[in-house]
C-alpha cells in the first residue's frame, strides 16, 4: 500500500485534529511513514535496515514521479528524485551482494523489476 493511500486512510480522523493543531499534514505523513517501516521492518525496533530504506525512497520516488509530471519545470525536485533513485540503486546493489535472497525479496514486494 502506497504512502498516499495510507494518508487518505488517515485523512478522515486527522481531520478532525486539525483545528486542534496546526500540523495535520504532517501527522498524517508520519503516522503513514510508521505504518511503512512496520511493514518493512525485520524486527521490533529496526528502522534502519536496507529493505526500510529501500520502501521508504520507494514512496518517495513515487510521489514525485507523480509530482514532476505536473509540474514540468520542478527542476530543483527532479535533482532530488535522481538522487534518490542513485541512493535506492546503492542501497540494492548493497543487498544483492549481501544477501541475494532479501534482495529477490524486497524486489518482488515493491514490484520493482518487470
Amino acid at each position: 500500500m502506497s504512502l498516499r493511500a495510507y494518508v487518505s486512510l488517515l485523512g478522515s480522523k486527522s481531520r478532525r485534529n486539525e483545528s486542534n493543531s496546526g500540523l495535520g499534514g504532517e501527522d498524517d505523513l508520519r503516522e503513514a511513514k510508521s505504518m511503512l517501516i512496520e511493514q518493512y521492518r525485520a524486527h521490533v525496533k529496526d528502522t534502519g535496515s536496507p529493505e526500510v530504506q529501500i520502501a521508504l525512497l520507494s514512496e518517495r520516488i513515487n510521489y514525485l514521479t507523480t509530482h514532476l509530471k505536473a509540474h514540468l519545470k520542478d527542476h530543483a525536485s527532479r535533482r532530488g528524485l535522481i538522487m534518490m533513485v542513485n541512493k535506492r540503486r546503492r542501497l540494492l546493489d548493497y543487498l544483492n551482494r549481501r544477501d541475494p535472497d532479501r534482495y529477490r525479496e524486497i524486489v518482488e514486494r515493491l514490484s520493482l523489476r518487470k
